[in-house]
């Protein structure tokens, strides 16, 4: 499909309209993260779970200073969330300028015209505006959102495989041993291994 984004380009500063107000993305985020979400359709009943979940998620991301947007139509919030507005906005892309844009369209699945549907895309935007993260799940497929928030609540180290909150991160081997005491002031363990090569640091999760 045409357009994308790879990791580590800049965020574009689209304009669009929003369930909130109009905005311009660079100045949506701020200095803040940020995770875009899309979604095939509205009145659909896996988008409107995963907007239930991201809506009771948001104290938690708000709490890692990380703004939330999702891409859709307009008239949907009052079935995921009846009694309180949504906490994040929901942007109106009814021409899919920006899901082609980023690369968001998913050719094996076609809507009643024979037009490809929205992915699943997760885009997560670091306070300087790269992508950081990108995750795409096919149209029929609800995400993770366990998996989404865990990979956006660490920045400065690694995780090893089957990571859970709160286990012990990996210390990238990019930061000298100095620093690593100053960011880690719990202790850093480096594992011993038969090659000698120190470059299994674990440390408490920050």
């Amino acid at each position: 499909m045409p357009g994308g984004l790879p990791l580590g380009d800049v965020a574009p500063n689209f304009e669009a309209n929003t369930t909130v107000s109009p905005i311009h993305f660079h100045d949506f985020l701020g200095g803040s993260w940020g995770i875009l979400f899309s979604h095939p359709r509205d009145f659909t009943p896996v988008c409107t779970t995963e907007l239930g979940r991201a809506a009771k998620l948001a104290p938690e991301f708000a709490k890692r200073n990380v703004k939330s947007s999702v891409e859709d139509h307009l008239a949907w919030s009052k079935d995921i969330n009846p009694t309180e507005k949504l906490p994040f906005p929901i942007i109106d892309d009814r021409n899919r300028d920006l899901a082609i844009l980023l690369g968001m369209l998913d050719a094996a699945e076609k809507d009643e015209k024979g037009m490809p549907v929205t992915a699943r895309v997760v885009f997560v935007f670091g306070p300087d505006k790269k992508l950081k993260l990108s995750i795409l799940y096919p149209a029929t497929t609800g995400r993770n959102f366990d998996e989404i928030f865990r990979v956006s609540s660490l920045s400065r180290v690694a995780t090893p495989v089957d990571w859970k909150e709160w286990d012990s991160v990996m210390v990238l081997p990019t930061i000298p041993e100095e620093e690593a005491k100053k960011l880690f002031p719990k202790g850093v363990f480096t594992k011993e291994l038969p090659s000698g090569k120190k470059y299994l640091r674990y440390a408490a999760q920050p």
